[in-house]
């Protein structure tokens, strides 16, 4: 979860020249990788080349020599289409060639630092408006390679707090990207290190995490369970507590408590309109108003509740202090309840909106239930032809490929 101030509103360092910059594709990450990964190897930059002439199928002309990987290696020149082709020759990613490595630094300090620097990257592409970038597989290649290093040594436990919270970016970047058992056996890993570094806080936002996924993957006395053992702990402040009496109510929804659920979310929204506490961890930045609004309409049309979930999700997409990269996942899930209820005029002022942020983006989770949605209801032959034709435009846009220009 980032808005545009997620970096600062978690507590993480602002970017600056005093923690570099992630660089997208740039040459000399990409060939800082290359070297890096020729001379595990003790090849030769003559021996790559061969290796990827040889990869790609190519016998009867050399496109690449060793002058060629000299300049990918020295940032002259970019490999471009030959990227897959390099990747598979060191038996890496196109992600991890082209993601910037770890270089830690003489103390656990300075890593624990640099670990932090990234993560706070990787949370503010997430949630760059208006819908975010999909860099789940980057905080993944980072994630792990952190994981390899805490292996060769002990860190300590800034190093291991700082990396449960990549890992806990990571499991929530995994379940937008629609890879639930991803999501789980990264929250897994963070609760582990968070542990083991003594990181209270940081446990709290996890579990969040793990009653989100097991609530929304057809587990939801897992998710009233994580609830209400963090919430019989005691000493939270009044948005921690929320945050968790949110997500009680959605596990007692889901498990037919619609009544005590109501009572839950209440609770939720009277403690949140209590106001912020100089003690609320930063990283819950992102627990106001319109995430209640988000989750009660959730489950509400899960429920079948179609005519109350529609003004809490009309409220949800209201303008909020923060920004979320998901924050249209709201629309999907009202021009659904709009759509069963067959109010066609608010559909497809609905549908219209979505029309124009579709193409920006980038939660599959949200993605996923749009096309859903659009191809339940575009042949319905009730539904206005306008109506049709923008959901058929839709299930096009929710399907196509994001990297396709």
């Amino acid at each position: 979860m980032i808005s545009g101030g997620r970096p600062d509103a978690r507590g993480r360092p602002a970017l600056g020249q005093e923690v570099g910059r992630i660089e997208d594709m740039s040459t000399s990450v990409i060939g800082t990788n290359m070297k890096r990964l020729r001379k595990e190897r003790g090849w030769t930059q003559a021996r790559v080349a061969r290796e990827i002439l040889r990869t790609a199928g190519i016998r009867d002309s050399e496109p690449i020599t060793h002058r060629e990987i000299y300049r990918y290696e020295c940032g002259k020149r970019e490999p471009r289409e030959w990227l897959p082709v390099i990747a598979e020759v060191f038996g890496v990613t196109v992600a991890e060639l082209t993601t910037p490595p770890f270089q830690a630094d003489e103390t656990a300090g300075d890593y624990a630092t640099e670990i932090r620097a990234l993560s706070a990257r990787l949370v503010e592409l997430d949630n760059i408006p208006p819908g975010g970038l999909p860099v789940a597989d980057a905080a993944a290649v980072a994630f792990k390679r952190v994981h390899r290093q805490l292996g060769t040594g002990d860190y300590g436990h800034d190093v291991q707090a700082a990396a449960a919270e990549l890992a806990e970016i990571t499991g929530w970047m995994m379940w937008d990207a629609a890879r639930p058992d991803a999501a789980r056996r990264f929250n897994q890993e963070a609760l582990l290190l968070a542990q083991l570094a003594g990181d209270r806080s940081m446990e709290l936002l996890i579990l969040q995490n793990m009653g989100l996924v097991a609530g929304n993957t057809g587990r939801p006395g897992e998710e009233l369970a994580i609830a209400r053992s963090v919430i019989a702990r005691g000493k939270l402040t009044p948005r921690i507590e929320a945050m968790f009496r949110g997500r009680e109510a959605q596990g007692l929804a889901l498990t037919g408590n619609t009544s005590e659920a109501a009572r839950s979310f209440d609770r939720a929204r009277s403690l949140i309109d209590a106001g912020g506490s100089d003690s609320d961890p930063r990283w819950s930045w992102w627990f106001t108003e319109r995430e209640i609004d988000r989750q009660q309409g959730r489950v509400l049309r899960v429920t079948g509740q179609l005519r109350a979930a529609v003004p809490v999700l009309r409220h949800a997409l209201e303008p909020d202090s923060v920004h979320v990269g998901y924050r249209d996942g709201a629309a999907v899930r009202l021009l659904e309840c709009l759509l069963r209820l067959e109010a066609w005029r608010e559909a497809a002022e609905e549908a219209d909106h979505l029309v124009e942020v579709a193409p920006e983006m980038s939660s599959i989770v949200s993605l996923n239930a749009l096309s859903a949605t659009a191809a339940r209801t575009k042949s319905d032959p009730r539904v206005p032809g306008n109506l049709r034709d923008a959901l058929a435009h839709l299930e096009r846009e929710a399907n196509a490929d994001r990297c396709a220009l």
